[in-house]
């Protein structure tokens, strides 16, 4: 059980090294474009697509979230 611990928490560590080089504004403009978008896509009367691709913007959001929580971790230690 030890075992897996650990090679979780090396593995997560290593995400999040790569992680925090990503700056936040990448987050905030990925899901503002995801919107436009799915607008122009609605606009243009493909209802599925713009469906499809308007999803997207929750995950987005929550990955610029954990993007800013893995930084203040780290400026913390």
């Amino acid at each position: 059980m030890e075992n897996s611990k650990t090679k979780e928490d090396s593995s997560t560590r290593a995400i999040e090294k790569e992680t925090v080089k990503i700056p936040s504004d990448v987050f905030l403009l990925t899901a503002m474009g995801a919107v436009a978008a799915s607008l122009t896509l609605k606009l243009m009367g493909h209802e599925e697509n713009s469906s499809f691709v308007g999803k997207w913007v929750a995950p987005i959001l929550i990955l610029g979230v954990y993007n800013k929580l893995v930084k203040q971790e780290e400026s913390s230690k």
